[in-house]
């Protein structure tokens, strides 16, 4: 039986068979020649004219050159003075701080602000925040601030933000 199935698969595929052939009669393989190398032509490497990368006038930009290592700006805060302070609302960050209400005692605007569990009230001139922030006014709807921070050169700049109102917990207005 089996003799009888290889005889009469055997011719099944000779027109394909043939078809291949005819096709491929013509087909050589060919491999594009190789670049030519260049030889290796060493470049000097001279720096007796060129700048010092690592110097620190060129690590520095222009407007600290001149003046000195830690001179930080006419913005650089006290740090003695916020040790002395000793707030409890300059050890968290702004974004941990809710303005919940607002009070107004003798004729001086109040914020009441929620930290963690706890709640403090601030009022103008009174220090908030990681960045130095201090309280410059408080309305009805939110506490503006004037923090200082340090950019990648070093030098103390001012930046306003601001707190504002938290009508139900985790929105704001």
């Amino acid at each position: 039986m089996s003799l009888l199935l290889a005889a009469c698969a055997g011719g099944e595929h000779d027109d394909l068979r043939l078809w291949m052939e005819e096709n491929s009669r013509d087909l050589r393989g060919r491999v594009d020649p190789l670049p030519e190398v260049k030889p290796y032509e060493p470049i000097p490497y001279e720096v007796a004219d060129q700048v010092d990368p690592f110097q620190s006038s060129k690590i520095e930009p222009t407007s600290r050159r001149g003046q000195g290592a830690g001179n930080a700006g006419q913005f650089q805060p006290d740090f003695e003075a916020r040790d002395l302070r000793n707030s409890v609302l300059e050890k968290y960050p702004l974004e941990s701080l809710t303005m919940i209400g607002r009070l107004v005692v003798n004729n001086q605007p109040l914020a009441v602000i929620k930290y963690e569990d706890n709640v403090r009230q601030v009022k103008v001139g009174d220090y908030i925040g990681l960045d130095f922030g201090m309280v410059t006014q408080v309305t009805e709807n939110e506490v503006k601030l004037r923090e200082l921070i340090q950019d990648s050169a070093g030098e103390w700049t001012e930046r306003q933000s601001s707190l504002h109102l938290q009508t139900t917990e985790g929105s704001s207005q």
